[in-house]
């Protein structure tokens, strides 16, 4: 590894799905002749990170989810501790968390929404709504209206009956369902929302 590659720890397991697609872009987009041209990862793939879901989208008679702050600060310290020179969180709604995990490592943490806003501002195209196709609690947090509207970009979520759709569609795939029927599903959330004239959404 040449001085001026750097090592990239993954907070990953949320879900390991999620991991494992984070990886295998970082693989298809390096420009790798052999291994030894691949990028070294530090990967904490812990699907026993308290529910993101149970601790934010507590309603009136349920019991708050274990809050899993602690847990994220100590996967990024430990990661940190055993060598990575930066750290990518693969979770939308982790991100929520983002802020307390930068604060306790001293090296930088990628912010997926920055990264996504820069990705539309390079865009040949002038967006001006942004479909999100993501978890309640994405929505929930506004993590990304934090940072979009600033941008004069409006963020979007599908209606109440695809959102649960979509929910529905995310927790099958966290149960290891793959299937043809889940992807059909899947798509018809994705056509819901291009009916609505969004012509850019994230996933």
């Amino acid at each position: 590894m040449s001085s001026q590659e750097k090592t990239v720890g993954i907070l990953g397991g949320m879900g390991p799905e999620a991991t494992v697609d984070l990886m295998q872009r970082i693989i298809r987009l390096t420009d790798a002749k052999d291994d030894i041209d691949h990028i070294h990862c530090i990967v904490d793939n812990n699907p026993k990170v308290p529910s993101r879901l149970k601790a934010i989208l507590k309603t009136t008679g349920e019991e708050l989810g274990e809050d899993p702050t602690d847990t994220l600060v100590n996967m990024a310290k430990g990661l940190e501790t055993n060598g990575a020179d930066f750290l990518a969180i693969a979770c939308n709604t982790a991100h929520y968390y983002f802020d307390a995990i930068q604060a306790a490592v001293n090296i930088p943490v990628i912010n997926i929404i920055d990264c996504v806003l820069e990705q539309i501002k390079s865009s040949t195209q002038t967006i001006q709504q942004v479909g999100i196709l993501a978890t309640p609690a994405v929505q929930k947090t506004h993590i990304f209206e934090a940072i979009f509207d600033d941008a004069a970009i409006e963020i979007v979520y599908p209606e109440e009956d695809s959102q649960q759709q979509l929910f529905d569609v995310i927790k099958a795939v966290k149960a290891g369902d793959l299937s043809a029927a889940n992807h059909q599903q899947f798509l018809r959330v994705v056509d819901s929302m291009a009916q609505r004239n969004l012509s850019t959404a994230i996933v």
